[in-house]
């Protein structure tokens, strides 16, 4: 009895703890980099996700695209936080994708809680499109977008997303976002110019 007892006490604490430890979301479209779980992980550590004891597992895909063209981001929130998102682009490097921006904070007697962030409006390169899906509601359907690439090559660019999350603590690996990459492969439409903002910027 007391065995059961202690497994009983053990479960409420852990799902006291849970909503700082979960993913907090699945990449859908485009097809991640990384193999995730139904809840997402794994994802804090940026810029691309994994954790300092979980580099993940590579699926070894890169999803084709014509340049400036649309391209449908479709993403499942699993574990709800207020919040917003934003989609960056690395053409050449990792290396190239913006750092997170610094999060206005508050105490709470479990440490700093995240309150706000900055958005990028307009966004500037390498940055896609930022402030995606503000929401302070839990939402049950799919988060769905289009955001235009530019009209360049790239054999394998890498397109992040990342959640910011408002009310929630500091998390080791992440901060206050969540990470997830796609590899991706650009292909410059002849019929159009090509973008030489972000050749520029490169």
């Amino acid at each position: 009895m007391r065995h059961w007892a202690i497994l009983l006490l053990a479960g409420a604490a852990t799902a006291m703890v849970t909503p700082y430890a979960l993913a907090h979301f699945r990449l859908i479209e485009p097809q991640g980099w990384l193999v995730e779980s139904d809840l997402g992980d794994p994802q804090k550590l940026g810029p691309c996700g994994s954790t300092s004891v979980n580099a993940g597992t590579p699926t070894n895909i890169v999803t084709k695209f014509q340049g400036g063209q649309m391209l449908h981001i479709k993403l499942q929130e699993t574990v709800f936080h207020p919040g917003h998102y934003r989609v960056a682009l690395a053409v050449n490097s990792r290396a190239e994708l913006p750092p997170d921006p610094a999060a206005d904070t508050q105490d709470s007697d479990r440490g700093p809680q995240s309150v706000s962030a900055p958005i990028q409006n307009p966004p500037q390169i390498p940055v896609l499109a930022d402030g995606l899906f503000v929401h302070t509601a839990r939402q049950t359907a799919p988060f769905e977008t289009d955001v235009q690439l530019p009209n360049i090559n790239c054999s394998k660019c890498t397109l992040q997303i990342v959640e910011f999350m408002a009310k929630h603590g500091l998390n080791r690996d992440g901060g206050f976002y969540y990470h997830h990459c796609a590899d991706i492969q650009i292909t410059a439409d002849p019929a159009k110019g090509i973008d030489t903002r972000w050749l520029a910027a490169q």
